[in-house]
């Protein structure tokens, strides 16, 4: 009897265990999902802070700075503040659309200033002075590049970074990119810029989504000679460690005003062709990018009311009632998506109204716009971008840092 006894014990008391283990292990993946995201982000090294490397190659130079907010150590120091902590001789601070600190409307004119923290000059590269001009480079001897892109062809992020390499390949200075991961790296896909739609909204004959950090990038600019005259600027590129683009990285800081989290950046590409259209991309919402809608669209369970807010003053139907779609829940995409634009436009009021001309420059070709009209269904159009998406990714090997 006190053996069985004694054997009952054991065994549930052997249950007990595994249960509880079952348990911590059950605990633990919900633990690992929840942090997983997490972990990959401080398990990647960026370029800033890799400055073991990049501060002895600063040391003695003047330095000019193109950075915004999202130029940051992962201590989130800003890069200025620590260049400066290292006593790294920073001339000017060169700032892009939407500013130094970020906080500027999409397209609004940035003037030229003075940072209220440090006391350095701002130039603004937007606006009548994407490129800096040979006076503003005066004894410079090397320009940091740190910003975080997005990947997509019409941010304009990388048309700065290819003016800041024609001005410092026409003025012998050194350019220096501290490059950060593509939160949309793993995607290749869209139509490839046709010449004549040359922008600062697509200055090169890639994607529109490239899938290349912006160091890749601006190699690519440099090996394929895209700079004016076919000139090649002194470029170093000081790559991210512990990073490949099947990793997940949640950008931590807003790359833009009105991106303000990761499903908006996931989606930008793929909505921002509504911003050659007559449908609102949730600007003047806090819901950027992860919606669409316009008064045009027929009444449905979903509806918004764009009001003035930070990153659009005036935003597209401001204080009209907009009917759309909510994509704030849906899984991430892994290509360009067209089904909601060709549904918004199947499903307008007076298709004639629901172009303008921004959107070529956006598509970088008159014949999605074409495509759509005709009722040309989906498969047949990323059919139509599969050569020249062949040839870009054959092109792109050669650039390529990360696997």
């Amino acid at each position: 009897m006190m053996k069985y006894l004694l054997s009952t014990c054991i065994i549930c008391l052997g249950y007990l265990t595994i249960s509880s283990s079952c348990g911590l292990n059950r605990h633990f993946e919900n633990s690992r999902r929840n942090t997983e995201k997490e972990v990959t982000i401080l398990s990647i090294k960026t370029g800033a802070d890799r400055y073991s490397f990049y501060l002895p190659l600063l040391k003695d130079k003047k330095v000019g700075v193109i950075t915004n907010q999202t130029g940051i150590l992962s201590n989130n120091v800003h890069l200025v503040d620590f260049l400066i902590e290292n006593k790294i001789s920073i001339q000017k601070i060169f700032a892009p659309e939407h500013g130094f600190r970020g906080t500027a409307d999409a397209g609004e004119h940035i003037i030229d200033g003075k940072d209220s923290k440090t006391g350095l000059p701002i130039i603004s590269l937007y606006g009548n002075n994407k490129k800096p001009k040979p006076e503003q480079l005066a004894g410079i001897d090397t320009i940091v590049f740190d910003l975080q892109d997005v990947g997509a062809r019409f941010y304009t992020y990388i048309s700065s970074l290819h003016y800041i390499m024609e001005a410092c390949a026409e003025n012998n200075i050194e350019l220096m990119i501290l490059d950060r991961p593509n939160p949309n790296g793993t995607i290749v896909d869209g139509p490839i810029l046709e010449k004549e739609f040359t922008s600062f909204v697509g200055m090169h004959p890639i994607p529109l989504l490239h899938g290349m950090t912006i160091g890749e990038y601006g190699r690519m600019i440099n090996g394929e000679k895209w700079l004016k005259n076919r000139i090649q600027c002194n470029l170093k590129v000081i790559h991210c460690i512990d990073y490949n683009r099947e990793m997940s990285y949640s950008l931590p800081v807003k790359p833009s005003p009105n991106l303000p989290n990761d499903q908006s950046v996931n989606l930008y590409a793929s909505l921002c062709l509504f911003e050659g259209t007559n449908v609102s991309v949730g600007r003047g919402t806090e819901m950027q990018f992860q919606i669409y809608g316009s008064p045009f669209l027929p009444k449905s369970d979903f509806s918004f009311t764009p009001i003035p807010n930070f990153g659009a003053k005036e935003p597209v139907y401001k204080n009209q009632l907009c009917f759309g779609e909510n994509l704030t829940s849906i899984p991430k995409v892994n290509q360009l998506e067209l089904k909601w634009l060709i549904k918004a436009y199947n499903s307008t009021s007076d298709k004639s109204k629901f172009f303008n001309d921004f959107f070529t420059k956006l598509a970088g070709t008159k014949r999605l716009q074409q495509q759509i009209i005709d009722g040309v269904s989906e498969i047949e159009i990323r059919k139509s971008w599969e050569k020249g998406l062949n040839d870009f990714k054959e092109m792109r090997k050669k650039y390529l840092i990360y696997k």
